[in-house]
Order: structure tokens, then sequence, then C-alpha cells
């Protein structure tokens, strides 16, 4: 295959091979374009040629097309076809020539990235994704409410209902553009100078938030079945805030028992608390059907729990999308604050997933990456499960596990990117760093299946060479 420059293009696919046609013909593209067999701004042969010539359909090609276009590896230029992004060193610049030449030989050339927080990106462009954006853009633009569309918070009430068991008006969502954007705009609703209970260990991007809006962190022990929510502070020495994952307990994986959950509400309702249930990953369960939100348990009017969401885990976290949804009694001085603060997310980007969320793909494409993680998680078990002295967290849910060993934290981290793996700490997630036990944490999600199988060989020899 040549392209218009006549530069060769080889590109080859395996039907016996378990990846989509439109992923592996990406990845042979992509490779092409790294390697540097094509240049920055040359054309790519047209997706009807790339067709005919390996024998499928265009649909394939144009959705493997689209998925490079997304990356940034291609530029369509109408009129003029498709071309390698002439700015492509900008947007993924290559490794310096002088550390191409320091390189020890015995170091990887590349390092596969496992650090959680990432899922499978590349099967979300379809037909529906695609068509969703078209209508999106075409659309004129106008000013937004500053609590989001409301056929975006329409739908996120009906998504909550059906996937999440909480049943609630349109008028208690707010959209925002993520997690962090969501606590943020609670604190400042609720004021400065907040003391925030946080789990320990837990998510560190959203224990970094409270400090920059004029408020404290105050960690709280967690077990093996997350927020220990026996003797909880009070009186005086309450937080007004307290931030939880009860489905599943970043990182350490464990579910909130229904008593504790109901032992938390109680207690929040007696101190004037307000729960703030971080609920990032709780669609990705693999043991059994997803959780009900702690939201379903609460008082839709007089309640006391405030429900984080986003779609990053299951679309992505480039869409930059979430939301919060809140009992009555807070919706008002919510909506007065993103009125201050501004609508961040764009109108274009609420219409698409809007009509996305009305065609049910987002349903199909959560039942797809279900079945898709869970064959992830299984390899991880079986790759780690059975080594002595390593402990595998639970996995119900999530794209991530976090491994105990009795090696040296970092060392062992040290030693698996020595082998071209990159892994996160487990020391990263406490509050108080003493307090917790040495491990590392490793994300299943982001990376091709093979590049996974070949950094779980990578980590098991790390683990299994290593001093203890």
């Amino acid at each position: 295959m040549r392209t218009a420059g006549d530069v060769t293009l080889p590109l080859v696919i395996d039907r016996d091979d378990p990846r989509p046609l439109p992923r592996q013909l990406a990845d042979e593209v992509r490779s092409a374009i790294s390697s540097g067999i094509v240049s920055p701004g040359e054309l790519v042969p047209a997706s009807r040629t790339v067709a005919a010539r390996l024998g499928v359909s265009r649909g394939t090609v144009v959705s493997a097309y689209d998925q490079l276009l997304a990356e940034g590896y291609l530029v369509g230029r109408p009129g003029h076809g498709t071309v390698v992004n002439p700015d492509l060193r900008d947007v993924h610049p290559p490794m310096s020539s002088r550390r191409r030449t320091e390189r020890s030989p015995a170091t990887p050339r590349t390092l596969i990235d496992l650090r959680p927080g990432q899922p499978w990106t590349a099967d979300v462009v379809n037909a529906a994704w695609r068509a969703a954006w078209r209508r999106a853009a075409a659309r004129p633009l106008a000013t937004l409410p500053a609590a989001g569309l409301p056929e975006l918070r329409a739908e996120i009430a009906d998504h909550l209902r059906r996937m999440r068991g909480v049943r609630r008006a349109a008028d208690h969502v707010i959209v925002t553009a993520g997690a962090r954007d969501g606590l943020g705009l609670l604190l400042a609703s609720l004021g400065t100078g907040l003391r925030v209970g946080v789990e320990d260990p837990g998510y560190p991007s959203l224990r970094r938030v409270p400090p920059r809006l004029g408020s404290s962190v105050m960690p709280l022990p967690t077990d093996e079945a997350g927020l220990v929510c026996e003797n909880l502070p009070t009186g005086g020495a309450a937080p007004q805030v307290v931030v939880v994952t009860p489905s599943h307990q970043y990182p350490l994986g464990g579910s909130l028992p229904v008593a504790r959950r109901q032992a938390l509400l109680d207690w929040a309702g007696r101190e004037g608390v307000v729960v703030v249930e971080d609920d990032y990953d709780s669609e990705l369960r693999y043991t059994s059907a997803p959780l009900p939100a702690l939201a379903s348990l609460d008082d839709p009017d007089t309640g006391c729990v405030v429900t984080l969401g986003t779609f990053a885990k299951t679309l992505g976290p480039g869409l930059g999308v979430g939301f919060l949804v809140a009992p009555d009694r807070l919706v008002e001085q919510l909506r007065h604050a993103r009125t201050d603060l501004g609508q961040p997310v764009s109108q274009v980007t609420q219409w698409a997933l809007a009509d996305y969320l009305a065609s049910g793909e987002l349903r199909r494409h959560t039942q797809r990456m279900r079945r898709e993680y869970k064959r992830r998680r299984a390899l991880v078990l079986d790759a780690l499960g059975a080594l002595p002295g390593v402990r595998v967290k639970a996995m119900d849910g999530g794209l991530h596990a976090v491994v105990e060993s009795p090696v040296d934290e970092a060392e062992l981290i040290a030693r698996i990117r020595a082998r071209g793996v990159v892994v996160a700490g487990l020391a990263d997630y406490w509050s108080r760093p003493a307090d917790g036990a040495g491990g590392i944490v490793l994300g299943y999600g982001g990376v091709p299946l093979d590049q996974l199988v070949q950094a779980l060989d990578a980590v098991v020899n790390a683990v299994s060479t290593a001093d203890v």
C-alpha cells in the first residue's frame, strides 16, 4: 500500500487476532507513523483504497481513521484527503536524540503505562457517537442555563434511574466538568473553612481540592469493607463534609455494607454532615450486578447525600463531563454557585452527550466494556494471584488492582520500571503514609491486550526475583 507520495505503507490484518479489525488497522497505521515510514504532512491512502486492498469494509477503515484523528495522528483536509498531522511532533513528541544515545542497552525503548485511571477508549467511537457529535455541531450556539442543558440533565436523571437505582428529578442534576469540579462547586456553595473528611487511603486528586478552596482535610480510617462508620467524630470535632466511595472504595476495592451505609446516613443526619458519594466507576462491576448508589437510601428532598458522577471510566477522561446530584434542600445554593462560577462544559459537548445517552448506546457500550474488563481482570488474577507472599486485593469492580508484597515498595516499583512498566505506589493514596501497607496499584484498562500481557509478565518477574 502506497501513499500519494509513493511512501510504502505496510498494512496487515489478522482475522485470527482477537482485536477488532478497526483496532488492528489503527494500530498498524499508528506504528507506521511512529516508526517514520510515513512522515508528517504526507497523505494516507483513501479509505476505499485500503478497504479494497485488505478485503474489509470501508466502515472498518473509516472507524480506524476516526480513532487516529481523535488521537491527533491524522488530520482531515477538505478536498485534499487525510494526512499525517503536520504538527505531530508537538502532539506526540519523539524522544530526543540525546536521550536515545544515553539510554542503557538494558533499558526498554518504551514504557507500558499501567498507572490507574485510564479506561480503554478505542471502541467508543462508532456510528452512534459520530452521529451525536455531527448533530450537536450543527445546532446554533446559544447561552446555556447555569445548571446545564435541560435535555442532558433529563438524560442523566434517566441514566441514574436505570443504571444506579436512584430516582431524582432532572432539576436535582447539575452538569459539571468532572468529579473535582463537582466537589469544588459543592464546597464553594457551602462556604470556606470547612473540615472535609476523606477516606484514608483515598483518591488523591479529590483530597487535594479542599485545601485549594480554603478548607481542611480530615483523614478517616478504612478497612476491607470501606469507611469505618463506628466512632465517627461528633459535635465540634465532626467534619461538615465527608467524601466516600461506598460502591468501590478507592483504591482498596471494598464495598460498604448496607448496615454501615445506614449508620453513615444516621450519623450525617444527626451531625448535619453533607455526605459526598463519589460514584466514579460503580457501573464496572464483574462479580455481581452494580450495587445501588448510597443516594438511593437517602431522602431526595431533605437528605444529606450529594452524588458526584462522571463518564470518565466508561467513555474516557478526555470527554470532560460529569454531574452532581443533590437533595432539594441544597439545589438552590448550588445553582447560585454555578451561576457565579459559570457552566464549564460547552454546548456542543452537552448536546452530543444528551443525544448519545438518548440513543441507549452508552448502556450497550458499558455492557461490552464490562465483558472486556472482566477478561482483563482474569488475566491479572491468573498472573499475580498465585505468587508466594503476594496478595491481590478485592477486584469486584473498577479498572485497577492493588497488589501487596513484602518487597519494599520503592524498590519494587523501580524493578518493575526497569522491565519497561510503570505502576503507582500504594503509599501515594494515604494521607498518613506511615499507616499504609506497601504495595503497587496497577491499572489494566488503558493499554492494548497484548501490552497488558507483556506488562504482567514483567511485574511477575520483578516480584519473583526481588529480595524480601
